[in-house]
């Protein structure tokens, strides 16, 4: 399987591009769209899911035409989209066999089954008679997720699935979506860069509606290698350093600014070589750096 979007824009009313000839190819496996917030990742989501339409361009899955055979689309996606509302007052299982009803699986043994295997799955069988207003956001975040494979789909789509999680849940959600990946396409659509870094083998930055970089993220890092500078500067100093460098990222660290630098050489004295990564890529790219041509 294979999904294909071929030169798609989306232009809203208020004349916002939110996307502009976004063309990308991804086969099964994990794909990450990392992007700040207001690239474009949620219209891009929602328009391959069939949930709004494009202006120009076209998105295949399969042999499938995204605007022309949404029914078609529903049978084999799987959505998680970044708002997703809950009964609160209803528990797990009730509204999950309602879901499971509304995705066509009609016979009650059948729906049985698959929401015990499916809440098993995401560890929340032994939460099903509870209301879901109770739960966390990390439950909610995996019942959103085993809702959304229910049917085997072939497509999967989770938008900013770890936003607000704590450190566990996050973990968790992270195990969970690496075991559902490797036969199906998921794609993970997010602003925190370690969602992608731990979990997809693909992955494209998009900005302000384009897409700047794609490809395998180890490879696009490699292009990197000898240009990134770490090292700590007073915090006087660092406004002058931003203006006649090309910092990537800031921290403070003990009381001094850390800094990551992108220079092909010794950008200031002290300063050490240092392996890059896939943030400072993901910087480098957003902040429009210049990345001499090696990417």
């Amino acid at each position: 399987m294979q999904l294909l979007i071929e030169n798609v824009s989306k232009t809203y009313s208020n004349d916002v591009k939110a996307l502009r000839n976004v063309s990308l190819e991804i086969g099964n496996g994990m794909f990450g769209l990392l992007g700040p917030n207001g690239a474009g990742k949620s219209t891009l989501m929602r328009t391959i899911a069939g949930l709004q339409e494009s202006d120009t361009g076209r998105i295949t899955v399969g042999d499938i035409d995204v605007s022309k055979e949404k029914h078609e689309l529903r049978k084999i996606l799987g959505y998680l989209p970044q708002e997703f509302g809950l009964y609160p007052k209803v528990n797990a299982l009730e509204l999950f066999d309602h879901l499971a009803i509304m995705k066509g699986i009609s016979n009650k043994s059948d729906r049985e089954k698959l929401t015990k295997s499916l809440l098993s799955q995401t560890n929340l069988w032994k939460y099903r008679n509870r209301k879901l207003g109770t739960f966390s956001g990390g439950m909610k975040q995996r019942f959103g997720i085993a809702q959304a494979l229910i049917g085997d789909p072939k497509l999967i789509i989770v938008d900013e699935p770890t936003a607000g999680l704590d450190p566990t849940e996050r973990n968790r959600f992270h195990n969970l979506l690496s075991e559902i990946g490797e036969n199906v396409i998921v794609i993970l659509s997010t602003h925190i860069v370690e969602d992608v870094s731990d979990l997809c083998g693909n992955m494209a930055i998009i900005k302000d509606g384009q897409v700047k970089v794609v490809g395998e993220p180890q490879a696009l890092i490699k292009e990197l290698t000898t240009q990134v500078w770490t090292g700590l500067v007073e915090k006087k100093d660092f406004k002058s350093i931003k203006k006649n460098h090309q910092v990537i990222s800031s921290r403070l660290s003990m009381g001094k600014v850390q800094i990551r630098v992108l220079d092909d050489n010794e950008p200031i004295a002290g300063f050490s070589q240092t392996s890059p990564e896939i943030e400072d890529l993901y910087f480098a790219t957003i902040n429009e750096l210049d990345l001499k041509g090696k990417i």
